[in-house]
């Protein structure tokens, strides 16, 4: 399984399944974590996955590739509350595990494609 399939399956079960029991399956015990909302390890990022999965996150990938041990997602993540972010998730793997990961979010982003000043769209 390439680092990539790894991801995409992390975000079909645990993102997208809201299955929090998988998180020790994809994520090291020693996770970096560079988004400071965030705590490291494995038991910081397992709060977080509970916290975000109580939002019911549906992400709708627009792009996933890898380049050695890291892996970049961009996606469309829609929360049940109808709020639309734009995300763009990037993991170092080691091991066939999340190792480390760094982040950036524009929130609330249907307004913005709405008063966009050029026809390029956002996604």
């Amino acid at each position: 399984m390439s680092n990539k399939d790894i991801v995409l399956a992390f975000y079909r079960d645990v993102f997208n399944g809201h299955d929090t029991s998988k998180v020790a399956d994809y994520v090291r015990p020693d996770y970096i974590q560079h988004n400071p909302t965030v705590e490291d390890g494995l038991e910081g990022f397992q709060k977080f996955i509970e916290f975000f999965c109580g939002m019911g996150p549906k992400c709708d990938i627009i792009r996933c590739d890898e380049v050695g041990d890291m892996v970049y997602v961009f996606f469309r993540c829609t929360l049940a509350n109808g709020m639309v972010n734009k995300v763009m998730d990037m993991y170092r793997l080691e091991d066939g595990k999340l190792a480390e990961h760094w982040d950036v979010v524009e929130h609330d982003v249907a307004q913005k494609e709405k008063d966009a000043v050029n026809q390029n769209g956002i996604w």
